[in-house]
């Protein structure tokens, strides 16, 4: 395969991933998906290692590319099947993350052969936890919702009312999750029909060649870009605020060591598993380190288990990145993932002082509300953006979703129609980004009235441990949380009454350099 072949193949790959997500942002019903974009498409081969994604959400789809090969390698599967899970400790990352995956097979003969897998994943509001938003402060896993294991949502093409009853039937709006599992069996219908095409026009034999290709081009770029990290050991810690449930200033530590294009992340002196809600299952921590080595690789890198081949991890059994089921685990996607960031580029800058940015906000920012007013009631949850590190040759960028996430705020006029809610304030946190030679981002500010009761839960980071700044820049300013003036801790559920404001001051991104003031 010739090199404008190879390009033009992995275009129709990618394409296959962004026709998906496009089915299924048109399709869905809640806003969470519809308009948050909090959804991940995905292309995997018949051993269920990842072939092409979308640009779509770091932690859905590194832990994806982590995770298939067990999830796909115990099933049997038969045309028009579709898997549906979301057990973090057997594939998922936290529970309101639900993944469909569908087989694509080549030939309609009598014994077709398996020629791949579709896949996306998609953030559920509401999948029946013991608070609105499904993200509580919970101490084990039972507590965050519905566990699905891997279950056959659909047979030969036809559906399982009974699996989607009585996984739609745990939930407080049952008819929009119904909804949104519709849009997800329709992105992968999409997706499965473009890829069987794909491998139709090629033939089988020739289509696993070029994915074997594609594999091995993605591996050499992948050790070009990762071969400029000096060879050594590098150290890094930090340390998380708390875990919602008395544990405080929770430890994590990593060791990188570098020889060659070879890495090895290893996690060892990092806290055990703690009680509350952010351990992480190992296919997130996997996630996170991806991702940060993916940005030190050139842009043009594929998007396929080849880029991922130099890279080796070791994370004790049983500590916070990898926890032990029934360990509650809500937080560890969300929180833990940014912070697995944080100490890789820490560690990263020690090495590569002038690629490498100051912290940035350290939280997804999470706010989940709802209640029982109007039928069927409603469930609300979203991520909010703050201020990026500055970096060697800019200052950060204010009032963005950075890392682990890239989903858009809910707009102002799809929350107030959805949901008993008013914006009252939603503006950046001026002087909030840390000072140096090039200056922090600025967090954000945004205020919530509510219109109706509601049990409100923050999970949010960064607010007694500040951003750090590097060569010199300052820490950015931590974030606050406040309901009615009164200051929250990082991690808090309660219950508030109509006409009660609630605000999220996200921390700002920490500087670069020493000032020339």
């Amino acid at each position: 395969m010739n090199s404008v072949e190879l390009s033009l193949f992995a275009g129709r790959m990618a394409a296959v991933c962004e026709e998906m997500g496009a089915v299924l942002r048109r399709t869905a019903f809640s806003p969470n998906i519809k308009d948050r974009l909090d959804f991940s498409c995905a292309v995997f081969d018949a051993a269920g290692e990842l072939c092409a994604q979308a640009a779509h959400i770091p932690v859905h789809l590194g832990s994806m590319a982590f995770a298939m090969r067990t999830i796909v390698g115990g099933l049997e599967w038969r045309p028009g099947d579709m898997v549906i899970l979301n057990d973090p400790f057997l594939g998922g990352t936290h529970l309101p993350d639900v993944t469909l995956i569908a087989p694509v097979f080549a030939g309609s003969g009598a014994e077709p052969r398996l020629a791949g897998f579709v896949a996306n994943r998609a953030h559920h509001a509401d999948i029946g936890a013991v608070t609105p938003g499904s993200m509580p402060i919970s101490g084990r896993l039972e507590e965050e919702g519905m566990i699905v294991p891997p279950t056959f949502i659909l047979r030969d093409g036809e559906i399982d009312a009974a699996v989607m009853g009585r996984i739609t039937g745990a939930t407080r709006n049952s008819s929009q999750n119904h909804g949104d599992f519709a849009a997800q069996i329709s992105a992968n219908r999409c997706g499965g029909a473009r890829l069987e095409a794909l491998v139709s026009a090629l033939g089988l034999p020739a289509y696993r060649e070029s994915l074997e290709a594609l594999n091995d081009y993605a591996e050499r770029l992948a050790r070009s870009g990762l071969s400029a990290i000096p060879d050594g050991e590098y150290r890094f810690r930090d340390v998380l605020d708390d875990d919602g449930r008395g544990t405080r200033d929770i430890p994590l530590a990593l060791t990188l060591r570098v020889a060659g294009s070879d890495i090895e992340a290893d996690f060892t002196g990092t806290a055990l598993q703690v009680p509350g809600n952010v351990n992480c299952p190992l296919a997130v921590t996997a996630a996170a380190v991806y991702y940060a080595f993916r940005c030190l690789m050139p842009p043009e890198v594929p998007d396929c288990l080849g880029s991922f081949r130099p890279l080796r991890l070791t994370v004790p059994e049983g500590s916070l990145l990898n926890a032990r089921r029934p360990a509650a685990v809500a937080a560890g996607n969300v929180e833990t993932s940014t912070r697995v960031v944080d100490l890789v580029l820490g560690a990263l800058a020690q090495a590569v002082p002038e690629r490498i940015p100051a912290a940035s906000h350290g939280s997804m920012n999470n706010i989940a509300m709802g209640g029982r007013s109007g039928a069927p009631g409603w469930d609300y949850y979203e991520t909010l953006g703050g201020g990026m590190g500055a970096g060697p040759i800019g200052g950060g960028l204010s009032g963005v979703q950075t890392h682990m996430t890239n989903t858009l705020n809910t707009p102002i006029e799809s929350l107030e129609l959805h949901y008993p809610l008013r914006i009252r304030r939603y503006e950046l946190r001026d002087g909030s980004g840390g000072a140096g030679r090039r200056r922090g981002g600025d967090g954000l500010v945004r205020e919530y009235e509510l219109l109706a009761p509601a049990t409100v839960t923050l999970i949010t980071e960064r607010r007694t441990h500040a951003p750090w700044g590097l060569a010199g820049g300052s820490a950015g300013a931590p974030g606050e949380n406040r309901h009615n003036e009164r200051l929250l801790p990082p991690k808090i559920s309660f219950e508030a009454a109509a006409g009660d404001c609630v605000r999220v001051e996200s921390a700002g991104g920490g500087g670069w350099g020493e000032s020339l003031d």
